[in-house]
């Protein structure tokens, strides 16, 4: 009777530290030279995006983020829209990556006029293939947009991360200290390269 209580807590112990391990995305951390499975999710406008059909297209920058409509990732979004012209002529296509809901990323893309894609990512699998860290925990935010104000939902919060992948879907570029402001031009320095 004893050994059995000793062995529950370790039991319970093991498999919340497992559940942790696994929200965190810390299990499949992806370097520079890692192949990216192909992946999929819903984008701002409720298509089905495939990361197999945009790498055909050129290369693809995938950053991912906390939350729409909030400080640091707005500015980070309006970079990357203020250089996509730039980020065209490299052969590079973007995607904003965020647990947020798709009517937030509609909502968010309207208000700043982003012309790239967001993926809607609420269960944070695209994170965990990235290996990006994310919290699990559905959170809100009230935003005022055109005079209307609206909950913002989304299920995970992830860690702003950003990948550059090549035509064959190898990561090229890695950065887990982002700087919102400066991550296109950073991105933009490494496909010159490329």
């Amino acid at each position: 009777m004893k050994t059995s209580c000793f062995y529950a807590p370790v039991l319970i112990f093991a498999i919340f530290f497992l559940n942790s391990s696994l929200l965190s995305g810390q299990e499949t951390a992806l370097n520079e030279g890692d192949k990216v499975a192909p992946f999929k999710a819903v984008a701002d406008d409720g298509s089905t995006w495939k990361s197999k059909k945009a790498l055909k297209k050129g290369n693809l920058v995938v950053y991912f983020y906390p939350a729409a409509m909030t400080g640091g990732c707005t500015k980070q979004a309006c970079a990357y829209r203020d250089d996509q012209a730039d980020l065209t002529k490299l052969n590079a296509h973007v995607v904003g990556v965020s647990g947020d809901e798709v009517k937030n990323l509609e909502l968010f893309k309207m208000a700043h006029n982003l012309n790239f894609t967001l993926l809607s990512d609420p269960d944070g699998e695209i994170a965990a293939l990235f290996g990006v860290p994310f919290k699990a925990g559905r959170k809100s935010i009230k935003r005022e947009i055109d005079g209307q104000e609206y909950d913002l939902f989304r299920e995970v919060t992830t860690s702003r991360w950003t990948f550059v992948l090549d035509r064959k879907g190898k990561v090229v570029y890695k950065s887990t200290e982002v700087n919102p402001e400066e991550d296109s031009k950073a991105v933009m320095a490494v496909l010159e390269k490329l």
